[in-house]
């Protein structure tokens, strides 16, 4: 007998069964003081050797910076992801995986040059040592998922969270800097050539989650100096954006962290949408799954992933008596195709991308609380009339090249325009995907784009002062007057603005307007776009049988001009 009392709780979480009362990774409590995942990290990371291990003196070696996060499914334990583990508990990249990603990318004679083709008789003329972490990777381990295209788009009482839907830990390095071992048994061998073939590979993006903007390389570090290594793969379409916003937490972190994955999941819930309110629930994610991959049944890959490199990123804190952290980046965004199309597809789904993103920008933005326009920007006096004020909303903006994506939205008239033109690309690509198109067939969901089921207002605001519906969530829209019987009227905590564990019926918006003026330096008559201090303010609701909701409603068609002497909001699209 063992004197050790509870000897079975001595035993790290590493080498637990995934089940209740040993170790749930998975299972992330807001009660509990430490969560299993964290337990999980902390053990790890208080026994692992840091000190990586020396490649032999025959084996070539370069190292590389990672933009985001890396993470290689070690596949100890179903339904979690967590780094693959060698020697002393070291996370590494396999040299087998290595082998692999560099074999996609050669070219025939490579292959044959290096005798990379399956063959017991000869072996590789090149051997894969893998790789493995030189910087201190023990920093913001522990990453998150959180599904909820369910809560954000499908369900009616958004009160409660569907099943599946709580946040999902996992362990991926944050930023690391690996280093990288080859080695060969031919005496005379063009080593810049066998390192420009990895650095192709690497632009890929290596490990698992590559779609999401995971394993995406950064830089070569040689000398002391950064050499850039461009991302590979077909281009689809390419943006550049600038942001601010509330940044997530992690759960051992305090700090902020921008999370690339943000435009992925908001393209994701928007394709949803579109897809939602021209075919029936099963085919709409059907199409959804084959834009961006799925689980369910046997499992789909994706068409499309990102990858965005941020060219300012700066991480603060918002403290208006919460101390939550903020960011603001720019950054270039890229969309790239996964495998092979035909050229009629290929060319529809560079239109419905680049569409979807104008949809993104238009009418709300990335990440937490993209709904609704950022009050740091809009109205001020919020956090002017007292204390301990959540940070709200969040700002997107096209930015240099691409601002020429605003131009094709500058008018109020254009945004009917544009909401059918989506429409109207997605019935092409479903056309294309052997889908045929039903106007009587529409998903059932919260958030379908049908016009049975959204209204579009909107105005021109003169300038970011100029906002009017923000208010309207935080204070009456319509004052009580006694001579003229008016009651007070107000969506504040009702369906339509939801709360912090409810997601609301109506998104608010102020899209920066654009002109397009000619360019006097341009000889051949060019016109180029110009910034302007006006926005298009958008409030685009979902209407339900709420009194709340007709009311408002009745209040932006017949009396919004009492409340605004100029300029009231117009309806802009309801088919």
């Amino acid at each position: 007998m063992s004197n050790i009392p509870a000897p079975e709780q001595k035993i790290p979480r590493m080498f637990r069964a995934q089940i209740k009362g040993r170790s749930q990774l998975q299972f992330i409590s807001k009660q509990a003081q430490q969560t299993d995942s964290e337990r999980w990290v902390a053990e790890w990371i208080e026994r692992v050797e840091t000190q990586p291990p020396s490649f032999g003196e025959d084996v070539q070696t370069q190292t590389y910076t990672f933009s985001w996060r890396f993470v290689t499914n070690g596949g100890q334990d179903e339904g979690i992801i967590r780094p693959v583990m060698g020697a002393y508990g070291l996370p590494f990249y396999p040299g087998s995986s290595m082998k692999g990603a560099f074999c996609q990318v050669c070219t025939r004679q490579q292959r044959e040059r290096y005798r990379l083709t399956k063959s017991g008789e000869q072996p590789s003329l090149l051997r894969f040592h893998g790789g493995y972490p030189v910087n201190d990777w023990t920093q913001n381990l522990l990453d998150i998922v959180h599904p909820q295209q369910g809560w954000q788009v499908k369900t009616t009482d958004t009160g409660s969270k569907p099943s599946g839907e709580s946040g999902y830990a996992l362990v991926s390095l944050y930023q690391p800097t690996f280093e990288f071992g080859i080695s060969s048994l031919l005496a005379d061998i063009n080593w810049d050539e066998v390192w420009t073939i990895w650095e192709k590979a690497l632009g890929f993006g290596i490990g698992c989650r590559v779609s999401s903007g995971y394993g995406l390389p950064k830089a070569r570090l040689q000398g002391g100096e950064e050499q850039e290594i461009p991302v590979q793969g077909e281009l689809l379409y390419k943006c550049y954006l600038s942001g601010q916003g509330q940044a997530p937490q992690l759960l051992d972190n305090q700090e902020g962290e921008f999370r690339p994955n943000i435009f992925r999941g908001a393209l994701r819930g928007h394709a949803l949408r579109i897809f939602g309110g021209l075919a029936e629930d099963e085919t709409a994610e059907d199409l959804v799954d084959t834009l961006f991959g799925g689980v369910r049944g046997e499992g789909k890959q994706g068409l499309l992933a990102i990858a965005f490199k941020p060219s300012h990123l700066d991480i603060d804190e918002f403290s208006q008596g919460y101390d939550e952290p903020t960011y603001e980046v720019t950054g270039e965004l890229r969309w790239l195709l996964t495998q092979p199309l035909a050229e009629a597809q290929q060319q529809c789904l560079k239109k419905l991308v680049r569409e979807l993103m104008l949809f993104a920008m238009l009418f709300g933005g990335f990440g937490k609380s993209w709904r609704r326009a950022d009050h740091r920007d809009f109205y001020e006096q919020y956090y002017q009339q007292r204390q301990q004020k959540p940070l709200i909303g969040c700002h997107w903006q096209w930015h240099g090249r691409s601002l020429v994506e605003a131009s094709r939205v500058r008018s109020l008239k254009q945004v009917g325009q544009f909401i059918e033109s989506l429409r109207q690309t997605a019935q092409v690509w479903m056309n294309l995907q052997g889908v045929e198109y039903n106007p009587e067939l529409h998903a059932t969901w919260r958030e379908i784009w049908h016009p049975d089921n959204v209204q579009v207002w909107g105005r021109i605001a003169e300038d970011q002062h100029d906002c009017l519906g923000i208010q309207w969530f935080h204070q009456p829209y319509q004052l009580r007057e006694r001579i003229l019987e008016q009651p007070e009227l107000s969506i504040k905590r009702s369906s339509l603005t939801g709360s912090i564990s409810q997601v609301g019926r109506i998104w608010h918006r102020m899209y920066p307007l654009v002109m397009v003026v000619p360019n006097p330096q341009d000889p051949k008559g060019k016109k180029r776009v110009r910034k302007t201090p006006r926005y298009l303010e958008l409030l685009t609701i979902f209407p339900d049988s709420f009194p709340e909701c007709q009311d408002f409603l009745d209040f932006l068609a017949q009396k919004a001009e009492i409340t605004s002497s100029h300029n009231p909001f117009q309806r802009l699209w309801l088919a």
